[in-house]
């Protein structure tokens, strides 16, 4: 039979509808229904300057929004030729690991909530929470940051301000390691998490799965590792595993959590003094610009007329870890229940996938199509 799961349902954090077949309980394969929050963002970015621009490119998504601004902002500084002063630079790392923090405790929040592990779930969002203070501090906002312009960021950090991040921080490690403790070694795992939502490395690569999603199923492939302030600055290491299950992909994201507490404390430990922002003139010209986001690999082509946006195209991760899921991770699942753990182990972000106005493969309707290009994978 074919069991309809959505687009309103209690563990789904976003519309979405997927449409199991099964026999008796057991998942034989899926499919994926979209567009139930289509807004159509790159058609609106059209013709904008670029203030308006990257005020609208934090609206793509409302979990991982601070990563938008930050890529929109490089592509233009890519165009130009420039890059950001070094204190802007750090205090972009700053927040966007702050950011990636919150983004992997309430994607794992989600997952235990849906394997009816109460006291995990709330937890985590008990963890969130400071850290979404400590985003407060720093940019004066919570989610809708504002903090990104084309040459920086908008204001400077006080000392007071960092070392209350630092406090939070070093509490946050100080009771981490006993919730990540309670899911390992918790009865859930073995029962719901073990060998349950395969994704073999063969698959993610077909399925060009980006993230922790990929990384969980062998792929070391992190595009911190590229960026020039983290190549250049930052004692950092890629975090993946080998067991391609919703076990390991939960695991990635608290092991990336402790990588990302590492990566805060050189920030404020090494914080260089200068300005944060500076003029920048953008020419007409094309760039493309690609940064981690919590969820994975996000990339803007972007298309100016001086100051104006020509045309502009955003890839999000969700786009292919989402396919993935359906191909692959909800094949053969025991149980529906199963099936809806397993897709939410992919902390898929429906807002981000549905940014676009959607075109024929002629382009016909005169939307920009963004050209492909192959990822590079690093696999064990």
């Amino acid at each position: 039979m074919i069991l309809p799961i959505g687009p309103v349902h209690p563990n789904l954090k976003e519309p979405l509808r997927l449409k199991l077949k099964t026999q008796g309980e057991r998942v034989l394969s899926a499919e994926i229904d979209y567009g139930y929050v289509h807004r159509g963002i790159e058609r609106v970015m059209k013709g904008k300057t670029w203030q308006k621009g990257i005020y609208l490119s934090e609206r793509v998504c409302g979990i991982c929004s601070y990563i938008h601004t930050q890529t929109f902002a490089e592509t233009f500084e890519k165009i130009a030729g420039e890059r950001a002063p070094l204190r802007a630079q750090f205090l972009r790392v700053l927040t966007n690991e702050l950011d990636r923090i919150q983004s992997h405790l309430l994607a794992n929040s989600t997952y235990f909530k849906c394997i009816e592990h109460e006291t995990l779930f709330m937890y985590m969002l008990y963890l969130r929470e400071p850290v979404m203070d400590a985003i407060e501090l720093l940019t004066g906002n919570r989610v809708n940051m504002g903090w990104n312009v084309v040459g920086g960021v908008k204001m400077d950090v006080n000392q007071s301000h960092l070392d209350s991040i630092q406090e939070i921080i070093t509490k946050l490690e100080s009771e981490f390691d006993r919730y990540v403790e309670m899911f390992d070694h918790g009865p859930m795992v073995g029962l719901r998490s073990h060998d349950v939502g395969k994704l073999t490395q063969e698959e993610a690569i077909k399925a060009r799965a980006v993230g922790p999603i990929g990384r969980a199923s062998g792929l070391k492939h992190d595009l911190r590792e590229k960026h020039h302030t983290y190549q250049d600055n930052f004692d950092f290491k890629v975090i993946w595993r080998k067991d391609q299950d919703n076990y390991a992909r939960n695991m990635n994201r608290f092991d990336e959590i402790t990588e990302s507490m590492k990566l805060i404390k050189q920030v404020i430990l090494n914080l260089p003094e200068g300005d944060v922002r500076k003029k920048i003139n953008i020419p007409a010209g094309y760039g493309e610009w690609r940064n981690e986001a919590p969820r994975g690999e996000v990339t803007y082509s972007i298309e100016t007329n001086g100051n104006l946006i020509k045309n502009i195209s955003i890839r999000t991760p969700s786009i292919m870890n989402i396919d993935a899921c359906a191909k692959y991770m909800l094949k053969d699942v025991a149980t529906v229940a199963d099936a809806i753990s397993t897709y939410a182990s992919v902390d898929p972000c429906i807002a981000c996938t549905e940014r676009v106005v959607i075109v024929d493969e002629s382009g016909k309707s005169g939307e920009y199509v963004y050209p492909e290009y192959k990822l590079e994978y690093k696999s064990e």
